[in-house]
């Protein structure tokens, strides 16, 4: 391999006058409502863990970070190429262009530059897809979008469902986005969060061969852990003395083991009807832009709501 980089990068940084192109290939954009929902949930509920209705902007400085995660890129002739991470990539740029619209004129300075760039009246996105950039600008212009207009013979079918999932994810954020938390009040700090305190790895090799090799050694060893692997690993690692870890860990693995027997899924769903019925005291409320609550978290990464949870169950 040649040489390879790896640096940790806040959004502004990684977006900030950046340009992404995707190679023909690996174009779609295949995120769906859950997908999309789930970032938005894990994104607030941090936020909203940290914030007070009181704080000045300065504070948000002191806020917890975010880690979302790593993308690869291949820089060939000195342009950026996204080998792996374009479904995090185009949906930041939806919800920054969400956010966007929902700002004062002043601020939104600090966002446009994440998203686009203009130079001699002409608009570059930050993803720079040929295909799409109609679509993103009628998003970024609060504009109707359709493709009709175009000859059947210039559509690739690929793309077409592409630009499709995209506006459908921009109005998934503008379904789910957890505007009574948020935003009629603190938008202006949330927005500081996530510019500067949510952070990405960004992956450099300078020739595709080695991107995808690198590609494949983080996506094709071994299998993703699961909500209940997660959950093990986590409860386990709280149990100081190793003969009581010793046994918890063969009770689980024979009860989880049953599950497993029973079904796909069965273990996760136990957990998580368990959970449900022993500590899920809220529920999300049904009007547009509430907050995910107990009820709703612990479908989502039962896992994750245990440990931002554990003084409720008895961990702390």
């Amino acid at each position: 391999m040649k040489e390879i980089r790896g640096d940790a990068k806040n959004i502004r940084t990684l977006l900030g006058g950046q340009r992404f192109a995707i190679d023909y290939y690996q174009r779609e954009y295949k995120w769906e409502t859950k997908q999309v929902k789930e970032l938005l949930d894990d994104l607030c509920g941090i936020f909203i863990a940290n914030h007070k209705e009181t704080d000045e902007r300065n504070a948000v400085e002191q806020y917890g970070r975010y880690f979302l995660g790593s993308i690869i890129i291949s820089d060939r002739d000195s342009q950026k190429f996204i080998i792996d991470g374009q479904q995090r990539m185009t949906t930041l740029t939806l919800l920054l262009i969400y956010i966007y619209h929902q700002m004062n004129e002043g601020e939104r300075l600090q966002l446009a530059d994440l998203i686009l760039t203009t130079k001699f009246g002409d608009k570059s996105f930050n993803l720079d897809v040929e295909e799409r950039n109609a679509c993103m600008n009628a998003i970024f212009e609060g504009d109707n979008f359709s493709d009709e207009d175009k000859d059947d013979e210039d559509k690739d079918e690929d793309e077409i469902e592409s630009v499709k999932n995209i506006i459908n994810r921009y109005r998934d954020i503008e379904d789910n986005f957890p505007s009574e938390d948020i935003l009629s009040k603190s938008l202006p700090h949330f927005a500081d969060w996530l510019i500067e305190n949510v952070y990405l790895v960004e992956i450099t090799a300078y020739s595709d061969n080695d991107a995808y090799t690198m590609f494949e050694t983080m996506n094709d060893r071994g299998l993703s852990l699961t909500p209940t692997e997660m959950l093990k690993g986590y409860l386990l690692a709280n149990i100081s003395d190793i003969n009581s870890r010793n046994l918890a860990n063969e009770n689980w693995t024979y009860r989880i083991n049953r599950l497993i027997a029973i079904g796909k899924e069965e273990d996760a769903d136990a957990i998580k009807n368990w959970l449900r019925s022993q500590y899920a005291e809220t529920i999300r409320d049904r009007s547009k832009g509430a907050v995910p609550k107990d009820f709703d978290l612990i479908a989502t990464e039962f896992h994750r709501w245990i440990r931002d949870n554990k003084s409720r169950i008895g961990l702390s």
